[in-house]
């Protein structure tokens, strides 16, 4: 396959897609308040979505974070939006038992529901979309595990998803690369930038204050709650909610030892013609595949663009080197592009978990909603509203997820040594089918 000499095009930013209609905002010089009732670490979607409900519970809300308001994944994503739960029924049935299997997976189709309707009831303009889902199959033997997923329905968590066969695949997406696949209808899409703009002006309509480019250096406990101290100074709060995600550091060490940072690299292509979108992508959907290292993709909202992300290296590198890798697996799927350079690349640091699944708690007023695996565009605001509301005091049921254990490993402290030998096994195992 002939290779561009030049991958990018002529105006090329390192920078992500979405922040061409939603730049970064600089710090305002919002001052940072002596006391509150609940300090939230993390302006992205978790945080905004918990700050929102304190506010509205009448609670005083502060959100701090070290960077712009969403510099993080909350901007940097593909914005794909589905119920966010990688494990299978049969996997969360074995390890949890089949309550509360069906508990976690209720509530990932509620985190589905809790964003549509949120962005329904708050107007807010983010090209959002009931696009579905298709799911490509690598291998044929991924496209029967798909088909056995399918045909194990339960009545508390029906998803509507179906097959096609390959030979039906084109009515689906341009390529003969997979193996056939499921689409899951009630999946969704969204501009990122636009979404978490629109979140911002909610949370200050609801008086939330939030203080960007203040970074929290340390949590202190005292008798009635804690002592935020913060590049700004110090702030005193009765409660606290960690909403960092994949940005978690050392302020909390135990979670830290508990979230596995991995980058996820995504590129725009530049604008190609209405006639190639409509073969290669006849519908809207978004779109990903069986891989372990997985490949997720979709048109861009005007449908002038293709947006491809994944992880194409062993450990972490720079946009400018990803770029042209990722380019390199659209084409194999879609040789038609072979000629259709990079206008963005850019990275975004996502959080798995060692179960794949995500959590949220609370230890003596300090809350915390993390680990989205990678999928967490709906879960982030679905756990982060339930914990504003239980920092609030309104919320007295655990979510399912607070109810399950949230494990680390021995000498894990945070840097994810392991990833370069993971990443090269799985990509060994996508190579071979397995």
């Amino acid at each position: 396959m002939r290779q561009l000499a030049h991958p990018f095009s002529a105006d090329f930013k390192p920078e992500p897609y979405w922040w061409e209609a939603s730049p970064q905002q600089p710090g305002d010089g919002t001052p940072l308040p002596k006391t509150t009732d609940i300090v939230i670490v993390g302006a992205g979607y978790t945080g905004l979505h918990a700050a929102i409900e304190a506010a509205r519970a009448g609670r005083a809300t502060v959100v701090i974070d070290a960077e712009a308001a969403g510099w993080g994944c909350s901007t940097r994503n593909g914005g794909q939006v589905s119920t966010s739960v990688k494990p299978s029924y049969a996997t969360l049935k074995k390890r949890y038992g089949d309550a509360l299997a069906v508990a976690i997976l209720k509530e990932g189709q509620a985190s589905l529901d809790h964003v549509s309707g949120f962005i329904r009831d708050e107007r807010i303009a983010c090209d959002f979309a009931v696009t579905g889902r298709f799911h490509g199959a690598h291998t044929p033997g991924q496209f029967d595990a798909l088909a056995r997923d399918c045909d194990t329905r339960h009545p508390g968590f029906e998803t509507g998803a179906y097959m096609v066969e390959r030979g039906q695949q084109h009515s689906e997406l341009g390529t003969d690369a997979y193996f056939g696949g499921a689409v899951f209808p009630r999946h969704a899409s969204l501009d990122p930038g636009k979404y978490h703009a629109g979140l911002l002006d909610v949370a200050r309509r609801a008086g939330v204050t939030i203080v960007s480019h203040c970074r929290v250096n340390t949590l202190a406990r005292n008798a009635s709650g804690f002592d935020v101290a913060t590049d700004s100074g110090s702030i005193r709060a009765g409660r606290v909610i960690l909403a960092t995600n994949g940005y978690t550091g050392p302020l909390s060490p135990w979670h830290q030892r508990r979230i596995i940072p991995i980058g996820s690299y995504v590129i725009a292509t530049e604008e190609i013609s209405k006639d190639l979108m409509d073969r290669l992508f006849p519908t809207d959907r978004i779109l990903s595949d069986t891989r372990k290292l997985v490949y997720y993709y979709r048109p861009s909202p005007d449908r002038k663009r293709v947006l491809f992300g994944g992880r194409v290296s062993l450990s972490e590198t720079d946009p400018r080197l990803s770029g042209p890798k990722l380019r390199a697996e659209l084409v194999r799927l879609f040789p038609e592009l072979e000629n259709t350079r990079i206008s963005h690349s850019w990275a975004g640091t996502v959080a798995f978990s060692f179960d794949t699944l995500a959590h949220c708690g609370e230890d003596d007023g300090l809350h915390y909603a993390m680990g989205y695996c990678g999928s967490g565009v709906g879960m982030a605001g679905y756990l982060g509203a339930r914990a504003g509301r239980r920092a609030a005091g309104l919320d007295a049921e655990p979510s399912a997820f607070a109810r399950i254990p949230h494990t680390s490993r021995p000498f894990y402290t945070g840097r994810p040594w392991f990833l370069a030998p993971s990443v090269a096994l799985f990509r060994l195992r996508d190579r071979l089918g397995l």
